[in-house]
């Protein structure tokens, strides 16, 4: 089964405001465009994936995001991160017909394609399905079959959300750069013990420079 995944990214200048402790207003708009870049690649080059969609207002994110092979959707709706992958997936299914979907959080740059490919093989079983952070609180992945409805409630404590919604929670060993989204300095750290992509590691060292 081949999937379209669907990969919402606000606008540079709002992202990773939780990054604060670690890295400045100057800064950050780089790190969350690394982090996409790496996330987005990854993605391409997961056997399990035939399309990647990114949802976005910004420009440059668009650009970038797109010169990877991502397609690319405005986010329209302006209704916030649910309502965006919402229209994506909707956009989605209509560039490529009613074949199963995934949102996928763009803040994953440690993703592994072959991790991937064992969370989209599980989740391919189940009608909807879903797995969360390495918080168990949050959601990195929410997925549905052909036909069925993507309904994402993502946001703080989408885990319950997810599972109260009816969708399944897949219980996976040995997928830690699926689970491991970056919102805090805590969670750079635990993704580059993981091995980040190239674009954070030059957009990391970067940092590290600025700081001495």
């Amino acid at each position: 089964m081949q999937w379209t995944l669907v990969v919402p990214l606000k606008p540079l200048a709002e992202a990773k405001s939780r990054l604060a402790d670690t890295a400045d207003d100057a800064v950050r708009p780089g790190l969350a465009l690394a982090f996409a870049q790496d996330t987005v690649a990854a993605a391409l080059s997961c056997r399990a994936v035939r399309d990647v969609v990114v949802v976005t207002g910004d420009a440059l994110a668009g650009r970038e995001l797109a010169a990877l092979g991502a397609h690319i959707v405005s986010d329209e709706p302006g209704g916030g991160l649910n309502a965006a992958l919402a229209h994506a997936a909707v956009a989605a299914r209509a560039l490529r017909g009613a074949g199963p979907v995934a949102a996928l959080n763009a803040d994953l740059p440690a993703l592994r394609p072959a991790e991937l490919a064992r969370v989209l093989e599980r989740a391919a079983v189940f009608p909807r399905a879903f797995l969360s952070d390495a918080a168990a609180v949050g959601t990195t992945l929410l997925s549905a079959a052909p036909d069925e409805e993507l309904r994402p409630s993502f946001g703080p404590g989408s885990r319950a959300r997810h599972r109260a919604f009816g969708a399944v929670e897949l219980h996976l060993d040995a997928v830690d750069s699926v689970r491991q989204d970056v919102d805090t300095g805590d969670d750079l750290r635990a993704a580059l013990a993981l091995g980040v992509g190239p674009r954070t590691t030059a957009a990391v060292a970067r940092l590290l420079i600025a700081e001495q």
